[in-house]
């Protein structure tokens, strides 16, 4: 009876498994998995096309080699593969940067000028690259844009609609529970590469009272309650070891900003 009542129950979980299994639509699951990734990919490359037609990119080599040495040892230590990030410098006075679909980073002169120094920059680039490996950016424009009218753009479909994509990408803040996590991860990054945090929130901070740069500090003005955020990203790292070890010399970073 014994053997008899195990055998039941071992059929009976079998059967169960397999009945809901069995209703789940794994054709539709994966279909819908694939769209994802063909229209991050295809948004992406549509979005940045549209700036590289309208604004000014610069593509300087030693400009560009300079960014890429300072993104570098953030990558490495926290085993982010450089080359998947497309980083591209725009020239415009606005202080800001922002992340698109498929591994776009962009960054604008404005910002770079406006860094007292290259762990303030840091900051801001390691929350936008959070964005990108969190998957917030397609969070963002699906909640706010609509997954079925992204799908739509990735095929040529509402033209009219990539300036809103983009308008919504680099203008306006994602959820707080998001912009919290991407703080908290770059300057987890930060910590990670041995790079001081402290001069990220301390500029964040400056830049939310500094009333003549409003009009320039889109990422500040667009991420609400910038001075608390800085707050409780001082108050993570109280008493903690600090290592830090500077990337660029001064005069190396007093260059690179005045070539902007």
């Amino acid at each position: 009876m014994k053997i008899l009542s195990k055998g039941l129950v071992v059929y009976g979980a079998f059967f169960l498994c397999f009945f809901g299994l069995s209703q789940i639509d794994f054709l539709t699951l994966f279909q819908v998995e694939k769209n994802k990734v063909f229209a991050e990919d295809k948004i992406g490359d549509i979005i940045w096309s549209e700036i590289e037609k309208s604004e000014d990119v610069i593509y300087e080599d030693t400009l560009v080699s300079t960014l890429d040495s300072l993104l570098l040892p953030l990558c490495k230590a926290n085993d982010i593969e450089r080359d998947s990030l497309k980083v591209h410098i725009v020239d415009k006075d606005e202080v800001n940067a922002f992340a698109m679909p498929d591994n776009h980073l962009v960054v604008y002169s404005g910002l770079i000028k406006a860094s007292k120094n290259e762990q303030a920059l840091l900051g801001v680039l390691g929350h936008e690259i959070a964005h990108i490996q969190k998957n917030h950016v397609m969070k963002k424009l699906s909640k706010e844009i609509g997954f079925s009218v992204l799908v739509s753009l990735a095929t040529g479909a509402n033209g009219g609609k990539i300036a809103e994509v983009l308008h919504t990408l680099s203008s306006s803040a994602y959820d707080r529970s998001l912009e919290k996590e991407a703080d908290m991860e770059s300057v987890r990054y930060m910590l990670n590469a041995e790079i001081d945090p402290r001069p990220f929130a301390d500029f964040m901070y400056d830049l939310s009272l500094d009333n003549e740069m409003h009009q320039y500090t889109y990422w500040v003005t667009t991420h609400p309650e910038s001075a608390d955020r800085a707050k409780y990203m001082l108050n993570y790292l109280k008493g903690k070891k600090i290592k830090s070890k500077p990337i660029l010399t001064k005069e190396q970073w007093e260059k690179f900003k005045e070539k902007m």
